[in-house]
Parts: C-alpha cells; sequence; structure tokens
C-alpha cells in the first residue's frame, strides 16, 4: 500500500510553518508511522487526517521542536512525542500558487518543503529509554548482534 498524503483545500489559505530552517507546507504519513501511531500513541484517532491534523496544529503552536541540537531527522512534540522525519522539496500545484497570489505566502526565496513522517519512536514519558537516544540506540545494537550471535551457535 502507497504512503497517503492528505490534500488540503484549495479554498484553504495557503501556508507554510517554519521548523527550524524548514518551512512545512505539506506532511506525508508512511503507512509504517500510521502502524506505529496505533500502536505507540493513540488508539482511538488512527486515521491519516487525524495524525496530520494533530501534527499540523502542534507544528502552528511551535511545539515541535528538533531532539538534538544539531539534528534534523529526530523531532518530539510537547516535550515527549518523539518521531523521525525526512524532509524533500514540495513544489506546489499551480491551482495552489493561483490561491497564493491572494493571501499571504512565503517569498521565494524560502523553498518549501514536504515532511514525511517516517515512524513514531514513541513517548519520552512511556518509555524512558527515549529520553537518550543515542544509548538506546547503541544498546538495540548490542541486544541484535548478540541474539544473532546466539541464534547462530544454535544451528552448528
Amino acid at each position: 500500500m502507497r504512503d497517503k498524503t492528505v490534500q488540503r483545500s484549495i479554498n484553504c489559505e495557503p501556508s507554510s510553518v517554519a521548523l527550524g530552517d524548514k518551512n512545512i507546507a505539506d506532511i506525508v504519513i508512511t503507512n509504517h508511522a500510521k502502524i506505529r501511531w496505533a500502536d505507540r500513541v493513540e488508539s482511538q484517532k488512527t486515521g491519516f487526517v487525524d495524525i496530520c491534523d494533530f501534527l499540523w496544529n502542534r507544528l502552528r503552536e511551535g511545539q515541535v521542536k528538533s531532539y538534538y541540537k544539531n539534528g534534523e531527522d529526530v523531532y518530539v512534540v510537547e516535550d515527549d512525542l518523539v518521531f523521525v522525519a525526512e524532509f524533500a522539496d514540495y513544489h506546489p500545484s499551480p491551482e495552489f500558487e493561483m490561491t497564493a497570489l491572494h493571501h499571504s505566502a512565503p517569498s521565494a526565496s524560502q523553498p518549501l518543503h514536504r515532511m514525511i513522517i517516517v515512524t513514531f519512536l514513541g513517548r519520552m514519558s512511556e518509555t524512558i529509554e527515549l529520553r537518550d537516544l543515542k544509548s538506546y540506540y547503541s544498546w538495540l545494537r548490542h541486544s541484535r548482534r548478540m541474539t544473532l550471535i546466539k541464534n547462530s551457535r544454535k544451528r552448528r
């Protein structure tokens, strides 16, 4: 199944929200992120539209921040929810550009970006390990390596 992009109405005021040095004009939720959302974040509102609405509201309120000081791939919402995102250039449709002429839109010198949500890692309040991702991933790699070594010994 393909990843889902939620299209906004052409009548909506075109907008972008600054996140670090990026101007977010669109959000794409991968299927993997949708599954992780249902498993780790919310069990009631699990649709693509629900997740996008949540993220747009938090972006507009300035509640999304980078997890690392210099990093661009891991973000925290409300100092609790951790997610991984990638960015791609965003080129709006001609209809969107026509409506942008009537509303305040970013200047041409500020390129627009599409935020692609790769996965939701969970809430720091529920999973303490998320407070220090570097040591968590180091431990995870080590435990997987040990499991692989153990399993290879069993096969011999």
